[in-house]
């Protein structure tokens, strides 16, 4: 198995909803450590996992969309409760409509909210329809 690994980094501004999330109800910032895991089986034609500068690429685009932003105001997630789980598989969806078509395999989003807090979402990336 290989895999291949890219991190950056995403500032937002949001609030919860729900009681549970007790004083992250009112807006406050948070700055995650994202990382992309490129992981298949095989290498390409050409002996890699995805093109270095098509993952990196990928990865600034769609960080750019929410980065500095506060997420309640962002279209593609309003009524969403943007947790760091719901962020997690919507940064995959967003990745993998991207980079469906440079590469095929698993790719897995993991979200640093804190050296003792994470979250990751993996699934396949599916090829273009």
């Amino acid at each position: 198995m290989y895999t291949l690994t890219f991190r950056d980094y995403l500032k937002v501004a949001h609030s919860l909803d729900g009681e549970i999330f007790g004083p992250a109800q009112i807006m406050h910032v948070v700055t995650y450590e994202i990382d992309t895991t490129y992981t298949t089986d095989t290498l390409d034609e050409y002996g890699i996992i995805v093109d270095f500068a098509a993952a990196q690429e990928t990865l600034e685009a769609v960080l750019k969309k929410l980065n500095f932003k506060n997420l309640d105001e962002v279209e593609d997630l309003k009524g969403m409760n943007t947790t760091t789980e719901v962020l997690c598989k919507f940064i995959h969806d967003e990745m993998c409509r991207e980079i469906a078509d440079k590469y095929s395999g698993m790719l897995k989003i993991t979200m640093r909210e804190s050296p003792v807090a994470w979250c990751t979402y993996e699934a396949p990336v599916a090829p273009p329809a």
